[in-house]
């Protein structure tokens, strides 16, 4: 096939999410987690659907096994759930939970694939929430914990460590916007949600480094789109500028820069006095990374767009006067996200020459949901997948090209799932799943990947 081709070693891989795959809530001593509550309160998600079941992917994640080796690629991205380890969020581990997990990790060796295991995507054990989630500093300490009593058990078999995925998601989504669990709507605590989830990285960062088994790698996934502009106006490139405070910078100035954003007092101190930092907390942020994990699905255009609210003080963190304004002409996913591959291309250049001292990069996610249907013979064909997937892989390359030290890429995700707040009305995957029956039905955008792996 007519594709570039990537340095040898490139990993190839796919991911997925515990909650948006897993199901079985109730097994195995789980506790429940804030998408268990938030997706349960009628109105929050489309259908009122949950993660109750999802895949079930925890009795049948032999059989995903299976298709992942038959794709070929030689690394999967999967998370474990927090309260399946601790059900409270403390105290010693569930030893049923952390027996799945033996599991997974000793099947994924058995098919010659590599494990690459995130400690948090977002579901929260609910008795941490009620005690002030990620708001209050004990739920980073208690992050560290956990994340200690995860490594111990798995350091030998595993040898990549993320820490959180997408912390603007679980900070900004989930405590400003609403829209994602636990449905707060604020300003300061959003704020503090941030800076308690970056706390929480770097503890445990340090109680897993302090314990190394091996040569473990420590890193951390963030969500960042290149931001530009929507015109040429003062006010749009200052726009730009609050936008890309907000969805990059946040994490990635802290974390590969040792330094709190210099926007940041302009921006949000109208709402915030930062009280929620102490001496020391950029030292314990900072902590030396092995890698980098990035996940993109767009680029970003902004425009100014002055605050609806009058009072600047009751805003929510994330209405910083900026909308997004993408150029007409890009075509849209069923997420209705604009797509330019090229966006991808820019953002992962302007990382490099912003930052250094990056480490090694891997795409951590990238992908696009359209609207699948299984046709008369019982295939799925979504052919506008691949050509997402083709071109931004090969943005990918070109970043490569241009220097940029990227050493795999994951493709979002697996198969479809759980889709947080749109339920199940938008697939992602690589794998249809058919909700009723849990049948799974390889797309061709999965034979196609297999054939970009193993060409």
């Amino acid at each position: 096939m007519d594709f570039p081709v990537f340095p040898a070693g490139f990993v190839w891989g796919t991911a997925t999410a515990a909650y948006q795959i897993e199901g079985a809530v109730g097994e195995g001593g789980r506790g429940p987690s804030i998408w268990d509550t938030f997706s349960h309160t009628p109105g929050k998600t489309a259908h009122g659907d949950t993660g109750d079941v999802a895949c079930d992917h925890f009795h049948r994640y032999g059989q995903d096994i299976g298709l992942m080796k038959d794709l070929g690629v030689s690394a999967y991205r999967f998370s474990v759930a927090w309260p399946r380890i601790q059900p409270d969020g403390k105290g010693p581990a569930n030893v049923e939970g952390l027996d799945f997990y033996q599991r997974l990790v000793d099947e994924l060796g058995d098919a010659g694939i590599t494990p690459y295991l995130t400690l948090y995507h977002w579901d929260l054990p609910q008795a941490l929430e009620d005690a002030g989630g990620w708001r209050v500093r004990d739920t980073a300490e208690r992050f560290g914990e956990y994340a200690a009593i995860v490594h111990a058990a798995l350091s030998d078999r595993v040898p990549m460590w993320t820490t959180l995925n997408e912390p603007y998601c679980s900070a900004f989504i989930g405590y400003a916007e609403g829209r994602h669990a636990p449905g707060a709507q604020e300003g300061h605590g959003a704020l503090a949600a941030a800076h308690h989830l970056l706390v929480g990285h770097g503890l445990a960062v340090q109680a897993m480094r302090a314990q190394q088994y091996g040569d473990e790698k420590f890193g951390i996934t963030l969500n960042m789109n290149h931001v530009r502009a929507a015109t040429d106006s003062p006010q749009d490139k200052a726009a730009a500028v609050r936008a890309e405070l907000l969805q990059n910078r946040v994490f990635s100035d802290p974390l590969l820069a040792g330094r709190w954003p210099v926007a940041e007092q302009e921006v949000w101190s109208p709402i915030s006095d930062f009280s929620f930092r102490q001496d020391g907390d950029l030292e314990i942020v900072a902590q030396p990374l092995d890698f980098f994990g990035v996940n993109n699905y767009m680029p970003q255009y902004a425009k100014h767009a002055p605050s609806a609210d009058t009072d600047l003080t009751q805003r929510v963190a994330t209405d910083i006067g900026v909308w997004d304004n993408p150029p007409a002409e890009l075509s849209r996913t069923a997420m209705g996200w604009p797509t330019e591959a090229d966006g991808l291309r820019r953002l992962l250049t302007w990382l490099a020459a912003e930052y250094p001292q990056l480490p090694p990069v891997y795409i951590t996610e990238n992908g696009s949901a359209y609207v699948d249907t299984v046709d008369s013979a019982g295939a799925v064909d979504d052919p506008e997948r691949v050509a997402y997937l083709d071109t931004h892989l090969r943005a990918v390359r070109q970043a490569i090209e241009e220097g940029v030290d990227v050493r795999g890429y994951f493709c979002w995700s697996l198969m479809d799932n759980f889709e947080w707040g749109y339920g199940y009305s938008k697939r992602f995957g690589l794998v249809y799943v058919d909700y009723e029956t849990q049948a799974r039905i390889p797309k061709s955008s999965y034979h196609w990947f297999h054939q970009v792996i193993t060409r």
